[in-house]
């Protein structure tokens, strides 16, 4: 897996994409939750889910059924209390928010691979371009000499692209509102 951090950096840069003048904190915060939020599989090692089970790491809570489930709910959510937001955009920053946690997974060196497709198929799926070491689990395991070298790619094929992404969205976003409005 790609560390949490390295997530939830994916999140915020998504969400520059949606960015609009007064977005709350909450909008935020929920991507960034939701980017991470897969990961919570984990905790089904210590209660005996297998690797590759439905329920286990990298299973249905990193497939795009989960995006879309977890990002309808969070933006219904959000948007009863905060209305000026669009439900649409919402929902589709807050699943590309989710389902980025699984296609960076899928980027790694390690695991079993991705169940994308849960729950109509439990196949694990890598992409064929795999550059980020896979992250240890634990934060024991992410505090040393491995962990180091996790940070090391994820700044190159994750952090560098977030930041490109942040600058074209803010770029695009300042030529947009500078460009002279015609008269119809």
């Amino acid at each position: 897996m790609a560390s949490a951090l390295s997530h939830a950096v994916a999140a915020v840069a998504i969400g520059a994409v949606f960015y609009r003048r007064g977005m709350p904190g909450s909008v935020w915060m929920a991507g960034t939750v939701c980017a991470v939020l897969p990961d919570l599989d984990v905790i089904g090692f210590r209660f005996g889910i297998r690797y590759g089970d439905f329920w286990g790491h990298r299973g249905f809570t990193h497939s795009l059924a989960f995006a879309a489930l977890l990002a309808g709910a969070v933006s219904f959510g959000i948007n009863r209390r905060q209305p000026q937001i669009r439900r649409f955009s919402l929902f589709v920053y807050l699943f590309l928010a989710t389902a980025s946690h699984g296609l960076l997974d899928a980027m790694t060196n390690g695991g079993l691979g991705v169940a994308f497709f849960s729950p109509f198929d439990n196949d694990r799926y890598f992409l064929p371009w795999r550059p980020i070491v896979v992250s240890p689990i634990g934060i024991t395991r992410f505090f040393s000499a491995r962990g180091i070298a996790v940070l090391k790619t994820e700044m190159l094929w994750i952090w560098l692209p977030s930041i490109l992404l942040v600058l074209l969205a803010v770029a695009l976003r300042k030529t947009v509102q500078s460009a002279p409005k015609t008269a119809n």
